[in-house]
């Protein structure tokens, strides 16, 4: 399924596309992508964030293949197209940070965000969302960061270059002005960033999402969503969907 371009529609088309995305990715989560010690929730929030996806552990250690469920963790290192490593873990914040838990008590493991159009559309907004998701980094959350839209006025080489900069103090260059980017974060001592970007009309490529350092499991995003795009009124699909090559 490509890619399709989201600023050609109304916020509220989008508003809904995204809950549709979220929930198919969550359903996959829970249909057997996730080990049996870990589940998903769509639309929770946690430490002021509010991410679209919580992974979370019911207390028992998520092994690479466990009885009863069909996921198993992968360990060779992902294959993206480009890698980033900072080395030495984040310096800590000035403020205290409280630790990120589910109202049931168990343990928030990943988080996945889909980046909606108001988390950019004023400089407050944006810092705000960079400071969080830092945080989160910070607290030793993996992190699968989705944003559809190109970088904009708050973010000209788009929204990881300005959590890089925030956490590593590093810089990121986009490779175009319009490139769309993903990006899984992977919390050892180290920080690694597994980035892919894309443009309108490419596939979306499957993204990991690190459970534990080193092992992961991929997200089908290709797949939850076309889901999705199933469920956008005819009208607007019309309005987004790439022309046919001749």
């Amino acid at each position: 399924m490509p890619m399709h371009d989201w600023e050609q529609v109304e916020a509220g088309i989008y508003h809904a596309f995204h809950h549709w995305w979220i929930s198919e990715i969550s359903d996959a989560l829970n249909r057997g992508l996730l080990p049996k010690s870990l589940y998903a929730l769509p639309e929770q929030v946690a430490a002021g964030f509010g991410p679209d996806v919580l992974t979370l552990q019911d207390g028992s250690e998520p092994g690479e293949s466990e009885s009863g469920g069909a996921a198993t963790l992968l360990r060779a290192k992902p294959n993206i197209q480009q890698t980033a490593t900072h080395v030495g873990g984040i310096s800590p914040r000035r403020k205290s940070l409280i630790a990120v838990r589910h109202v049931t008590g168990d343990r928030v493991v990943a988080m996945i965000e889909i980046v909606s159009p108001g988390n950019k559309n004023t400089a407050r907004a944006f810092r705000s969302f960079v400071q969080k998701a830092s945080e989160l980094l910070e607290q030793r959350v993996h992190l699968l960061l989705l944003d559809p839209f190109p970088p904009g006025r708050h973010d000209q080489n788009g929204i990881h270059a300005a959590i890089w900069d925030d956490i590593a103090g590093d810089q990121f260059v986009l490779p175009s002005h319009t490139a769309r980017t993903f990006v899984a974060y992977e919390i050892e001592y180290d920080i690694n960033a597994f980035i892919e970007t894309i443009e309108i009309g490419d596939p979306l490529p499957d993204m990991p999402l690190f459970l534990m350092p080193g092992a992961h499991i991929l997200v089908p995003l290709e797949a939850t969503y076309l889901e999705a795009w199933e469920k956008v009124p005819a009208r607007w699909q019309r309005v987004i969907a790439p022309p046919t090559p001749p």
